[in-house]
């Protein structure tokens, strides 16, 4: 598994928890509800460094990779955005609805708080949708980037193979012009042999009319002294 991988997993998991502590934060109230959002704000702060360690990692990839990862990145910034934006809303929204009249009746405030409830439930659905969509976002990323890197894998196995056929094909290359320059100097020796025959023949032919002519001579020429 690649480091990237495994930041994206992290981030994932990350993500999920901090919707949820969102979802719970109107439900906390005194000391529970500080150390939420003191719980919250690590996470998102632990959120910031993990896309900052992707975006690293992204930039070490391969042109052909880089563009599916950064566009993933680009969503898990909005996200983390967004959640950001849910977190600050839901912290003002709680600060805001603290300051009631402390003495209005009790029946009031049990009529106060119907509709305040509802709006929780309300935010938990919206969460637990979100969550949800989230999730199947994450999933549908993480199928992408195994095919990613299964495809990345077999182009290169595939430029190996291309490779090793170039070498294959240079070092037959290489001794064929070896066997060339061999047969060219194998010719060259016969052709100065052959000429060298000749020129020996072209004398002994030479040497064979003149020893021809010169008996002939010797043979004619007494007679010729005589008559």
């Amino acid at each position: 598994m690649s480091l990237l991988t495994q930041y994206e997993q992290q981030y994932a998991s990350l993500i999920a928890e901090i919707t949820g502590n969102v979802g719970r934060l109107n439900l906390q109230s005194g000391p529970d509800r500080r150390e939420l959002c003191v719980k919250i704000e690590t996470e998102l702060s632990e959120a910031q460094e993990l896309l900052e360690q992707m975006e690293l990692e992204i930039s070490d990839l391969s042109s052909a990779q880089r563009p599916s990862f950064t566009s993933k990145l680009n969503c898990a910034q909005a996200e983390l955005k967004r959640l950001q934006n849910d977190y600050r809303n839901a912290k003002d929204k709680r600060a805001a609805n603290t300051v009631v009249d402390l003495g209005a009746a009790s029946d009031a405030d049990y009529y106060d708080d119907v509709p305040i409830a509802i709006d929780q439930r309300q935010r938990l659905l919206d969460n637990s949708e979100r969550l949800e969509r989230t999730g199947n976002r994450l999933t549908e990323g993480y199928r992408i980037a195994l095919e990613t890197e299964q495809l990345g894998t077999q182009v290169l196995n595939d430029l190996h193979h291309q490779r090793e056929t170039i070498n294959s094909a240079r070092s037959r290359v290489r001794e064929t012009n070896a066997d060339l320059g061999r047969a060219s100097r194998t010719l060259n020796y016969m052709m100065v042999r052959a000429l060298r025959e000749k020129a020996v023949l072209y004398c002994v032919g030479v040497f064979f009319v003149a020893a021809v002519v010169l008996s002939l001579y010797l043979t004619f020429a007494p007679s010729s002294t005589e008559s």
